[in-house]
């Protein structure tokens, strides 16, 4: 299973809330956290939504595998902006991330792709006289949203493949598998989806 996105069933009131409103306050979320520009007030966002992951009553084994990936990156990142803008620019960019990061997870655990597809779908259907095909971007939408958590799962695989021989300090021991194996699933991805026809009603050019 991966440990960043893939759907958590559960009863909660973010899991009953419709997918298409979802998205949209995902949306505005991002938004707002890019528009602020004080620690103390992107920290307060973040405590937010670690409490919507309560509401959500989202297992503690799955926080701690999202967590288990993104700290080590995000003291990455802060040391970096640290040290080239100064610990308080370091302190906002981290926090943005980590309230993104967070927020977008929550929303693919509690959201289910089919459901959010159907809501891009019926947002979009309006457009559809003005040449937008709402089915092509609803499609594009689930399989980024699947593309994420398939490439989360072949990371660690990976990484576990990679510790089993010991090869923890080489790095191509990780970058050679896992591209091998992105390239792999990028394959089937596309035999799946001639197989079913996608793209064959395109124009020639």
């Amino acid at each position: 299973m991966s440990p960043i996105g893939l759907y958590e069933p559960g009863s909660s009131v973010l899991h009953r809330t419709p997918a298409g409103v979802k998205f949209v306050l995902l949306l505005a979320f991002a938004v707002l956290i890019f528009l602020l520009g004080s620690p103390v007030a992107l920290g307060a966002v973040v405590a937010g939504v670690l409490l919507g992951y309560a509401v959500a009553r989202i297992p503690p084994r799955r926080c701690w595998q999202v967590s288990r990936l993104l700290l080590p990156l995000l003291a990455v990142i802060f040391l970096l902006q640290w040290w080239t803008l100064g610990a308080q620019q370091a302190g906002v960019v981290t926090l943005r991330l980590l309230a993104a990061i967070a927020a977008a997870n929550l929303f693919t655990l509690t959201t289910r792709v089919d459901d959010l597809v159907s809501a891009v779908e019926r947002g979009l259907s309006p457009l559809r006289r003005v040449g937008v095909r709402p089915e092509r971007v609803g499609l594009l939408v689930g399989l980024t949203l699947q593309a994420v958590a398939a490439l989360s799962i072949i990371a660690a695989e990976t990484r576990e493949a990679q510790r089993a021989r010991n090869a923890d300090r080489s790095p191509s021991a990780f970058a050679v598998p896992f591209l091998v194996r992105t390239l792999r699933h990028s394959d089937e991805l596309g035999e799946a989806l001639a197989a079913r026809g996608v793209g064959d009603d395109e124009p020639a050019r």
